[in-house]
């Protein structure tokens, strides 16, 4: 990694289904255990503000690492059942890391 890229990081806005909040922590969680395993993952959280809105926040060495999970049969499993519990679609950002 160069000093001026110090790790990917992926912000991504969320609308979880009512009534659902608890089964998406629940698919949450066990998905983190499958997602660990990808070369490159630091740390994937679901973040809730005062007012409710969900953020999923994802990091990952690099971009190319993250790029490359995503095209894995089992993101693409992990991802549509996710989604499945979403009221829309997520509306993610992008960031690299240039200082700590």
């Amino acid at each position: 990694m160069t000093p001026h890229n110090l790790m990917f990081v992926a912000i991504v806005e969320i609308q979880i289904k009512k009534g659902q909040e608890n089964e998406f922590k629940n698919w949450f969680n066990e998905s983190n255990q499958e997602l660990s395993k990808f070369d490159g993952f630091v740390n994937r959280r679901l973040l809730e503000s005062n007012n409710g809105k969900n953020i999923v926040l994802v990091e990952f060495e690099t971009k190319e690492k993250f790029e490359k999970m995503h095209q894995t049969p089992e993101h693409m499993r992990i991802q549509s059942k996710g989604h499945s519990m979403m009221d829309s679609p997520p509306k993610p950002a992008f960031y690299n890391v240039i200082s700590k």
